[in-house]
């Protein structure tokens, strides 16, 4: 059984695991939407080092990093997930769902949940869309790279 744990990136070892599973998972992502330069791509360990978010992990039973989710809360009662990540050798077996739903267990007190992706992620648009999100907008970031802005409401006012 897999467990999601928070990641302390002030641990080298844990910090090496993530910046590994970043780039191998976000190298694919900029294939599928034909852009190099995703900012986490452009990320050094030290920066990932500092970065203000909350890092989930998801591990197996031989203690593999399988995926890893990260949060920010922007703005009261919006939690804001900024990054989802799984290793190229677990696609497709559920572990982004996993992580959606620890995070929306963890922060129940969250009015709204918001994700983004490049529109021709299709396995990321369709992953969001299974869990609830909703398109909110888009934005063209580059010439011909378009960013979906998805939301889902968290707890009933």
């Amino acid at each position: 059984m897999d467990t999601i744990v928070k990641l302390n990136l002030q641990d080298e070892i844990t910090l090496d695991e993530l910046w590994s599973l970043q780039h191998k998972a976000y190298r694919l992502e900029a294939e599928i939407i034909g852009f190099r330069d995703i900012p986490p791509l452009l990320e050094t360990r030290d920066m990932l080092s500092r970065v203000t978010e909350e890092f989930y992990g998801c591990f197996d039973e031989t203690e593999e990093l399988l995926g890893a989710v990260a949060v920010i809360e922007e703005s009261p009662g919006k939690l804001t997930v900024t990054r989802m990540m799984v290793s190229p050798d677990h696609f497709r077996q559920g572990v982004a769902g996993r992580l959606l739903e620890f995070i929306f267990s963890r922060y129940t007190e969250m009015e709204q949940f918001i994700v983004s992706t490049g529109k021709l992620n299709l396995p990321a648009v369709t992953l969001y869309t299974k869990h609830g999100f909703i398109p909110a907008g888009s934005e063209e970031v580059v010439p011909g790279v378009e960013l979906l802005e998805f939301h889902r409401t968290g707890r009933l006012k």
